[in-house]
């Protein structure tokens, strides 16, 4: 059974469900909390040297989504935090460590972990940092669109209620110009597409080749976010506050801003071909049309 009911409220079910274990929750319109079970949630968390925040952010993940999934993909941190991530999943369910040789990428190890939550017949996949910056606590909401059949939720902090408390003017303007340079460039119609703290249902996952997905490091979600439009998958964003990490070293460089902007520029020209070849705008397409070509 897909549908599940709370307070005698019949939830309707997300088209394409296929397991009906909990993890999506939504706001009960009688009470105000998060009820309601209706999709399985793998939460993706990439790592390297995080073993001072790791065993906290996966308890409070669990505690956040009870029954979610939780996969660390670690890029062979040198200090302990997989195995600190063992420790914990003796103990809590669900959890998992897929171990890799070295760092390879943000956008590699989101990459896997995808592909790792498809194998495994999980119906969304959250994208989510280890640091702290973003707040387990919010993760019943960016999930909750999925239900109203949004196949990409991202989480915002430049949507009304979106937030970014401690940041200087200098990475306000580098973070807000990058958005707005993006979605000049790409037409993506989203005010946030570089946020890190995101959902993907496995619907759109599955339409994308996730091995034609180029960047690795900041411009990933640009990407994601672009080819996922391409698809023509349904995108929304939910407000979030978005701090800096609380422990541990950044792993942001101005090359990883560099090939972002290098790649937009790059897919943007794409772009501009296919319209005076008469192709239209690949976004406005079909999704068949689209990933035939």
């Amino acid at each position: 059974m897909l549908a599940w009911t709370a307070r005698r409220r019949r939830v309707p079910p997300l088209v394409g469900v296929q397991h009906p274990a909990a993890a999506t929750w939504r706001e009960d319109a009688e009470g105000g909390d998060l009820c309601c079970p209706v999709v399985r949630v793998l939460v993706v968390i990439p790592t390297y040297n995080e073993a001072e925040n790791v065993e906290a952010v996966v308890r409070q993940v669990h505690d956040a989504l009870p029954g979610a999934g939780i996969l660390v993909v670690d890029d062979g941190s040198p200090d302990g935090t997989a195995d600190l991530v063992e420790k914990v999943a003796t103990e809590l369910q669900d959890v998992h460590v897929l171990r890799r040789s070295g760092k390879q990428g943000l956008g590699s190890a989101y990459r896997a972990g995808f592909r790792w939550g498809l194998d495994a017949g999980y119906d969304a996949c959250v994208e989510m940092d280890a640091d702290f910056s973003h707040d387990p606590a919010a993760l019943p909401r960016l999930v909750a669109p999925l239900e109203d059949g949004y196949e990409v939720v991202i989480g915002s902090r430049y949507v009304p209620g979106g937030t970014i408390p401690n940041w200087s003017w200098y990475r306000h303007l580098l973070s807000w110009g990058g958005n707005r340079y993006a979605d000049a460039v790409l037409g993506l119609g989203v005010a946030d597409s570089t946020a890190g703290f995101r959902v993907y249902a496995a619907s759109v996952l599955g339409r994308l080749d996730l091995d034609r997905v180029r960047a690795d490091g900041y411009g990933f979600q640009i990407e994601m976010t672009y080819r996922s439009k391409q698809a023509g998958a349904p995108i929304t964003e939910v407000p979030i506050s978005f701090v800096d990490r609380v422990a541990g070293s950044s792993k942001m460089s101005s090359a990883i801003v560099v090939e972002a902007f290098a790649l937009v520029g790059w897919w943007g020209l794409g772009r501009l071909w296919h319209r005076l070849a008469g192709h239209g705008d690949r976004s406005e397409q079909r999704p068949s049309a689209i990933m035939d070509r």
